[in-house]
């Protein structure tokens, strides 16, 4: 199945050299979880601070059984501190 990943601010990092932005397609297995996919990318479980799939909230607690579906669209942020 086809998923997109984006990362943002600090962690378009730890995507892939070569991307064009924050976003990567990615063909996955299907029941690929959030935590398998963040983890896949080497994404430090404290710097995933805000994680949603579709545009929905997916706590720290569910990240391990939230599984991705086809054309699903899983975006990360970091902590944003401000001043």
């Amino acid at each position: 199945m086809r998923v997109a990943f984006k990362l943002f601010a600090s962690l378009t990092d730890y995507l892939p050299p070569g991307r064009d932005g924050n976003r990567i397609e990615l063909d996955v297995e299907e029941g690929t979880t959030v935590s398998e996919l963040i983890t896949r990318f080497r994404v430090p479980e404290r710097s995933a601070h805000l994680v949603l799939v579709n545009g929905h909230f997916v706590p720290p607690a569910a990240r391990a059984t939230r599984r991705l579906g086809d054309g699903d669209e899983l975006a990360v942020w970091p902590p944003i501190a401000g001043g």
